[in-house]
């Protein structure tokens, strides 16, 4: 990596101004393409997105915080944002322009009293990853080589006031109903606060860790919480290849498949049994080691599911649930994607829309083995999210549609969808108790 970034935008007013600044340019870049688009009306809105996510990827890298974050989230559901957009920021999971190393030796000295080459037998002055939140190092000690992970400064004291910036901006690309994105930015506050807090992750990974111990082809990293404290985080280093690395080697199918079953069983454990769960499931977060193994990286989004939240909302894998009507209109009544002030052209049209979103998530339990290879499943999905962004029925809805504690708990089932759909892995789904 290069030096490094030498300043990060801290005061609000500094990142109310680089917003602003970047909400002026796509302004103009829509105006370009209009103007354009009068001489020349074959010209298509690929230009325009890519144009656009250039400069709103150019400003969060610079910013970096819980705005990259959000956009790194986006990135991963292929159902909600243009293709343009989707591209550009998925460059949030696995880099961002990273910090210059003084600034990562403040940071030490502010929370240490000393220096990484105090405190480590060698550390990298340059980041080896840097993502939105933090960047990671490589150190070692006593014949040890350890990822020691620093958080960018002033990241959590800009979580609030980024997030109210930010929101325009992602309801103008999303199209999405602004009273959905009041709905459920206190829950995305919420996450981003505790990922900010790197003893709550250490906390998370270790009690996530332990659970997953039983499983002998899943690994997580041990963690030193003597080398750890709120903005530095210190764990073994993990060798291994990202998902799309791995790919390319072209591994058998019964490779892939055995870690997609790993991968789901991961899952179903934090999901059924601890109700705690690792929220972040984008491919950057996942290495295939040498011996096989999968290991799970960075425990700083976990989701706690709350019990009544539970109860309500895995009804709707019940495959017999698809049957019963009535039972379908209850469901979505305790889970508010039906509200008891709709009109009945209302409910007609949002019952319609959301059972066959529930058809949709549940299709790959239904039949308790799935291959998630099906490129017609996912097209069908991503064409459905198309049709749900040019509803005006959802742009206009005077109440929010879902659960606030279901944006996490969607996003972890498809994020895993979309895994193992990249994996090609054709798996048993059923609940591990019940195989």
């Amino acid at each position: 990596m290069s030096e490094g970034q030498d300043r990060i935008p801290i005061s609000k007013v500094q990142r109310a101004a680089k917003f602003l600044k970047t909400g002026a340019k796509v302004g103009r870049n829509y105006v370009k393409h209009y103007s354009q688009k009068i001489v020349d009306s074959d010209l298509h809105r690929d230009e325009l997105d890519k144009q656009n996510a250039e400069d709103i990827m150019d400003s969060l890298s610079e910013l970096k915080g819980s705005a990259l974050k959000v956009a790194q989230m986006l990135s991963m559901d292929k159902n909600i944002l243009p293709e343009q957009y989707m591209k550009k920021f998925a460059m949030a999971q696995y880099s961002a322009p990273a910090l210059s190393y003084p600034l990562v030796v403040k940071t030490f000295r502010q929370y240490f009293g000393k220096g990484p080459d105090e405190i480590f037998d060698t550390f990298s002055k340059n980041a080896i990853h840097a993502a939105s939140i933090g960047q990671v190092h490589q150190a070692t000690l006593n014949g040890k080589t350890l990822a020691v992970k620093v958080q960018y400064p002033g990241v959590a004291d800009s979580i609030s006031s980024d997030l109210r910036m930010v929101k325009p901006l992602a309801s103008t690309i999303l199209r999405v109903n602004a009273r959905d994105v009041d709905h459920f930015m206190g829950e995305i506050e919420a996450r981003l606060l505790e990922e900010t807090d790197y003893v709550h992750e250490l906390n998370c990974a270790v009690e996530i860790g332990e659970a997953l111990k039983g499983n002998a082809l899943i690994s997580t990293p041990t963690y030193y919480p003597e080398l750890s404290n709120d903005r530095i985080l210190t764990m073994d280093w993990v060798d291994g290849m990202h998902l799309d690395k791995f790919l390319a080697t072209n591994p058998s199918k019964e490779l892939r498949d055995r870690i997609g079953q790993q991968l789901w069983d991961a899952y179903d454990l934090q999901i059924h049994t601890l109700r705690a769960v690792h929220a972040d499931p984008h491919p950057g977060n996942y290495l295939i080691q040498e011996d096989g193994k999968l290991c799970i990286l960075d425990f700083g989004c976990v989701k706690r599911l709350p019990d009544d939240f539970y109860n309500s909302f895995m009804v709707l894998f019940d495959k017999d649930l698809l049957n019963n009507d009535d039972r379908i209109r209850q469901v979505m009544l305790d889970l508010d994607f039906l509200n008891v002030k709709d009109s009945a052209k209302e409910q007609d049209f949002f019952f319609k829309l959301f059972r066959t979103m529930l058809e949709l998530l549940g299709r790959p339990v239904h039949g308790g083995r799935f291959d998630f290879s099906d490129g017609a499943y996912f097209k069908e999905i991503f064409e459905n999210g198309e049709r749900m962004s040019k509803m005006k029925e959802l742009r206009q809805s005077k109440v929010a549609r879902g659960p606030k504690d279901g944006i996490y708990i969607s996003r972890i089932y498809f994020g895993l969808y979309n895994l193992l759909h990249e994996l090609g892995a054709e798996i048993d789904t059923r609940h591990v108790s019940k195989r």
